[in-house]
């Protein structure tokens, strides 16, 4: 055996089906082993970025870390961006990079890169492998490390000699020893209490649910805790689908452009229980302001995420799932009457929505087509039942106010980066991750440039994936904002865009076009139906916004629901 076979073993002891890898010069001797190896599926993207977002989703959707490879040099840069998106949202990414040979390294060889340097602020752990030895405990503690506690992504540069270096025997290591790591397991029965006498006295109560109850898999705990206290619930970006949206007291998304009601409650709150969140800027608007009447109920299995961006009376640390189970044996016994607060709750939604309402029937004209009755009739046609993959800008938002989800990670999405291009990979990764399920991919013009090149993978494997573009030939969320606070001055967002159509065609998509209600409505049949790929391009309004908006450097009570 040599370096590279170890290297496959490794991962086949982590039960690994799927890399997503470009290969070059300093991965040859690992692709050439990979061929022997079956049980591994290599995919090739056709950026390394790419190849980043597609393992990224692949561990949202089976929660088994994704993997991707590349080569030295730029083949390792190009992975930066996708590694910072799977450490903003943590997410479990393992991170291979083909070093050069070891008697050169230092030397500004020929695409050497210091790797390990550029990834370390976005990564939970590096690992230079100069050893052969070493490489099969290195990647057990890799996938360790990925999948535990907070997942997050790990990097592994490996000297592409030391793959080509043999050895007789492969021994896996059994047993990991990692003194200076530990995950939160004794759970702090004086703080439970304290919880729940916060409960008990609260008036106000509001939880608040993000992607660490996806990541924990807890939402039937969570469902099962809003059941026996009646309050009611609101979700982060990430957290859509931790609790059916039909479910009566789930308000649904809070923040930036969440929903006004759900925004009033946070600000209005006396106590907020926040499950699996960071208490980040988007959710919160200006943070000093941030639910001032409250008092803060954190659980969160990052030490360093409690108190960080905000002020907690009851800290909870440890995982979601297992916290809730023992916060729903006190539950259960409880008996609170929140009618009041959940009236005036409703009332806020009636009040906003009726505003809202106005608004929209002022700003479009008949037949004009929008993002919203897109997003609604695929809801629609699909039963609610398809991955929803979206990409950044407003395409990303309007997806979170109009699809209807029921489950976790049923939206993917980058939340923490925000990063365009997201959608297409990250559809590809899903698909991988879960081939059964209905996968929906939705971006921007702008967005879907970002990434195009991926639809020759799409072509390469047939994947059935239904690429949505909304075509306003803007970049709509920076256009926006270039309209509400900068007086209409759309310096350098205006988009000269190609034939997407033909385009598509040329990767022997199946493509479509629309530009009005009706025709949308045919087109996404012919989508929902299709065996195969199907990209729509949809011709929208140019000048559209999304509301409710939180403006910047203000607080949710200051949620505006039309300019």
């Amino acid at each position: 055996m040599i370096g590279a076979d170890i290297l496959i073993k490794s991962l086949l002891k982590e039960k690994v089906d799927t890399i997503f890898g470009y290969p070059g010069g300093q991965t040859i001797p690992l692709h050439d082993r990979l061929v022997n190896y079956p049980q591994i599926k290599h995919v090739m993207p056709r950026n390394e970025q790419g190849g980043a977002m597609a393992a990224d989703a692949y561990f949202r959707v089976t929660g088994k870390p994704g993997v991707c490879l590349s080569t030295s040099g730029p083949g390792a840069t190009n992975l930066v961006t996708g590694i910072a998106n799977a450490y903003m949202d943590s997410v479990g990414v393992i991170a291979i990079t083909c070093q050069v040979p070891r008697p050169i390294v230092g030397t500004d060889a020929f695409q050497e890169v210091d790797i390990i340097g550029m990834t370390q602020p976005i990564v939970k752990h590096s690992y230079f492998v100069d050893d052969l030895e070493s490489l099969p405990r290195i990647i057990k503690e890799a996938f360790y490390l990925a999948s535990t506690g907070r997942p997050r992504p790990v990097h592994i540069d490996i000297s592409s000699d030391i793959l080509k270096e043999k050895i007789d025997k492969f021994n896996y290591p059994k047993t990991i020893n990692l003194p200076g790591y530990s995950i939160p397991d004794k759970i702090d029965k004086t703080e439970i209490e304290n919880a729940l006498d916060l409960i008990k006295k609260a008036k106000k109560p509001l939880i608040i649910a993000g992607h660490g109850v996806a990541i924990s898999r807890g939402e039937n705990e969570l469902k099962k805790l809003v059941g026996f206290l009646k309050i009611p619930i609101v979700t982060t970006l990430l957290g859509i689908g931790v609790i059916s949206e039909k479910h009566a007291l789930n308000l649904g998304m809070l923040g930036m452009h969440g929903f006004a009601h759900a925004n009033y409650a946070a600000h209005n709150a006396d106590l907020i229980i926040g499950i699996g969140i960071r208490f980040d800027d988007r959710i919160t608007g200006k943070i000093s302001e941030f639910a001032r009447k409250a008092k803060v109920i954190h659980i969160d299995i990052d030490k360093a995420e409690i108190g960080k961006n905000t002020k907690v009376n009851v800290p909870l640390l440890g995982d979601a799932r297992k916290i809730l189970i023992e916060l729903n044996k006190k539950a259960k016994k409880i008996k609170l009457d929140f009618t009041k607060w959940i009236k005036q709750i409703a009332n806020w939604r009636k009040k906003a929505q009726k505003i809202h309402n106005e608004y929209r029937k002022r700003s479009y004209k008949k037949n004009e087509l929008i993002v919203p009755d897109i997003i609604a009739e695929i809801d629609k046609q699909t039963k609610g039942k398809a991955t929803i993959i979206t990409d950044v800008g407003q395409n990303q938002m309007w997806s979170a106010q109009h699809f209807v989800f029921s489950r976790p990670e049923q939206l993917l999405s980058s939340g923490g980066l925000g990063c365009m291009g997201y959608s297409l990979p990250a559809a590809i990764g899903a698909k991988f991750g879960k081939p059964n399920d209905d996968v929906w991919a939705l971006m921007g013009d702008g967005g879907f440039q970002m990434n195009m090149q991926e639809l020759g993978l799409i072509m390469e494997h047939k994947l059935p994936i239904k690429i949505i573009i909304f075509n306003n030939s803007f970049l709509g969320m920076v256009r926006q904002w270039q309209e509400l606070f900068y007086n209409k001055n759309y310096s350098s967002t205006q988009m000269v865009n190609p034939d997407f159509v033909q385009l598509a065609k040329a990767y022997n998509i199946e493509a479509y076009r629309a530009a009005n209600f009706t025709k949308a409505q045919e087109m996404i049949k012919k989508a929902n139906i299709a065996s195969g790929p199907v990209l729509i391009e949809f011709i929208i309004k140019q000048e559209d916004n999304v509301f409710p908006m939180v403006p910047p450097g203000k607080i949710l009570k200051d949620t505006m629901l039309k300019k």
